[in-house]
């Protein structure tokens, strides 16, 4: 058995999914559970792209202990010195250095020789090796470069001091043949090469990432890059839960090992899922609703016969299985601590009693309360409050066939109670249109979207908004039993996410300017 390496980024190259723009919060929540998931290494954000970003790498560094974090830096000297400052506390910190390396990067975007790329990142090395015990450098969209002159800047970089060589498929081009071809030739053609881990990260605009992903590791590649549920830019990642449940399906034909829970799988998919707000298609692989339900008759009476005459992946190895505990208004202190446990929640006592608050409020509406109507109790009430925000004080909605009119009362980040009433050709829209008024700034709604925790009537409703407010993007969820209630919570959220950021930036430049 080899074990290989798995390196996550989601935090990172997954945030950058259009529309997803995690709270700080939000990105400590996933890496503790990223940490419980057992990746090697978790690419925690882009430090030098934003003063939030720094702070929130900064924050998991120094929460994360038993998984080796990473910093993204262009070959910038002051990208290097962000990361430093906001991993300089990791236990095992490491820098992700990228350049790009195809002819077509090369001339159109960094106008650069590729002499002049060569030298950048000999410079940027030399530069980040008195700062970090590990580097990682990448060939920006390796598949469409010249494969000679991959050998040539590997060699140098080597020499330069780089431990990681990541070779990626940035715009999900290449094929797997090509993909192994090509780490083989670096492999045979590099001096040294043996000395450093090769590593592979995937894109899916062809559908090949999984597959490409697989035939890098049969290629000999000692690392692997991906994210939770395949998200990430354009097509998205490779999706890591599918390349780690195929390795340990077909262990003996891969001959691979890593230090991945899988009983974790489920868990962390269904928490990225809900923070990004991108929801999982039901016929996913590995985590999708309908992954191990099974409708036909023949594949019902086979399964039930023998689970593995249509399930060739135990639910129970991902994590997916039927509830010990059932929550409701009965159920006490410890066994919802229990649960809170199990789920993997991580509260201190203050957070705790306002959850369970939360939940005992929750089942005198509903008779059961699910793990996920708990998971998103504990996603709503986990944002953190810096200097005030925008708060539902009253909802007021009156709906005709012609008209609705809305009141609403909106608590300001000063504690000041503002009441409007608006109109609009929905209910939504007069919602947003009042509070527009409340807040007295143009607000524009992006995108709106509505799902249900469970199913039945008294399913809580999840609300996911994005919206424009202050020249920022702000993406805003709710959560209520009524459709309308977890609207107005979403629009606030979103609004109350950009004074966060804004509040952050401030701090943050202040108080470590780059």
């Amino acid at each position: 058995m080899r074990k290989v390496e798995i390196f996550d980024t989601t935090l990172r190259d997954g945030e950058q999914s259009a529309g997803v723009n995690l709270h700080f919060h939000e990105k400590v929540e996933i890496a503790l559970q990223l940490e419980r998931l057992g990746v090697d290494v978790m690419e925690a954000g882009f430090p030098a792209s934003s003063a939030g970003d720094l702070r929130a790498v900064q924050e998991i560094s120094r929460r994360i202990k038993n998984v080796s974090v990473v910093g993204l830096a262009r070959t910038h000297l002051a990208d290097i010195d962000a990361a430093w400052e906001a991993l300089r506390d990791a236990q095992a910190p490491r820098l992700h250095l990228f350049i790009a390396t195809s002819p077509i990067h090369m001339e159109h975007k960094l106008r650069m020789s590729p002499d002049e790329v060569v030298d950048s990142s000999i410079q940027a090395l030399r530069y980040a090796a008195g700062k970090f015990p590990m580097i990682e450098w990448s060939a920006e969209d390796a598949t469409r470069s010249d494969w000679d002159f991959l050998v040539r800047i590997i060699q140098e970089v080597i020499r330069a001091g780089a431990k990681v060589i990541n070779l990626p498929d940035t715009v999900g081009y290449t094929t797997p043949k090509e993909y192994a071809a090509m780490f083989q030739y670096v492999q045979q053609h590099v001096d040294q090469i043996e000395k450093v881990t090769l590593s592979a990260h995937c894109h899916d605009d062809l559908g090949l990432a999984v597959a490409n992903t697989l035939a890098a590791m049969e290629a000999g590649v000692g690392q692997i890059e991906g994210t939770i549920n395949g998200i990430g830019e354009r097509a998205g990642n490779v999706a890591l839960e599918e390349v780690l449940v195929a390795m340990a399906i077909r262990k003996s034909l891969f001959g691979i090992e890593t230090g991945v829970d899988l009983t974790q799988v489920s868990r962390t998919s269904k928490l990225v899922s809900k923070l990004t707000g991108m929801v999982i298609p039901a016929n996913k692989a590995v985590v999708g609703a309908n992954a191990f339900a099974h409708e036909s008759g023949i594949h019902q009476d086979g399964v039930l016969k023998n689970t593995l005459t249509y399930e060739i992946i135990s639910p129970e190895s991902v994590g997916v299985g039927s509830n010990r505990l059932v929550m409701g208004k009965h159920s006490g202190r410890h066994a919802f601590a229990e649960k809170c446990k199990d789920l993997g929640l991580t509260l201190d006592n203050e957070n705790f009693n306002k959850l369970f608050e939360a939940f005992k409020a929750l089942t005198d509406k509903k008779k059961e309360v699910t793990d996920d109507d708990i998971l998103a109790l504990a996603l709503d009430s986990s944002l953190e409050d810096m200097g005030g925000k925008y708060e539902l004080d009253f909802l007021h909605v009156s709906y005709n066939s012609t008209q609705t009119t809305t009141a609403v009362g909106v608590r300001t980040p000063g504690g000041q109670v503002v009441r409007e009433v608006a109109t609009g050709k929905g209910s939504v829209e007069a919602i947003y249109n009042a509070i527009e008024r409340a807040v007295q700034d143009p607000v524009r709604l992006e995108d709106y979207r509505i799902q249900s925790t469970t199913g039945g009537q008294d399913s809580l409703a999840e609300v996911y908004v994005k919206v424009h407010f202050h020249n920022h993007a702000g993406i805003g969820r709710g959560l209520d039993n009524d459709v309308l209630a977890a609207s107005a919570k979403a629009f606030l959220d979103g609004l109350n996410r950009v004074l966060l950021k804004e509040q952050l930036d401030a701090i943050v430049t202040s108080a470590a300017p780059l």
